[in-house]
């Protein structure tokens, strides 16, 4: 009489989860990183979409009128990114303002390379956080 061996062993469904583990401790921080690069590239478009809109509202300003309170007042701020991960806002200087893109929820906790993203209206890109601007800037 021979018997057959049907299902798995203890050992096989060890080994299996053993590798799922594995398979998971490399691919849930590599995800996370994902997003918060993706989270990323949200907020930097919201800064150049916004400067872009003061910019025009600066280009139809006459030099005589240019006030940039009246062109910030146009343009909505503070507002949050449709992904909910970042506030924009905006302050005014003389002849310009600055935009600052603020990180929410775990934005806030999870991204400290590249924490608040700041744009003025010469195009200079500046960082908060630990890494320096141009990489934050470029992934």
């Amino acid at each position: 009489m021979k018997h057959r061996q049907r299902g798995m062993s203890l050992i096989e469904l060890m080994i299996v989860v053993v590798i799922v583990g594995i398979l998971a401790a490399i691919a849930i921080p590599s995800y996370r990183a994902y997003v918060i690069r993706s989270n990323r590239a949200d907020a930097k478009v919201a800064l150049l979409s916004t400067a872009q809109n003061l910019e025009r509202c600066y280009t139809n300003s006459t030099p005589y009128a240019y006030n940039s309170a009246n062109c910030l007042a146009a343009v909505t701020l503070p507002f949050v990114v449709a992904s909910g991960t970042y506030q924009i806002s905006g302050v005014r200087v003389p002849n310009g303002y600055v935009l600052t893109a603020t990180p929410l929820g775990p934005q806030l906790t999870d991204d400290t390379q590249c924490a608040n993203f700041r744009l003025t209206q010469a195009g200079v890109q500046t960082v908060s956080g630990t890494s320096p601007a141009p990489d934050c800037w470029r992934r």
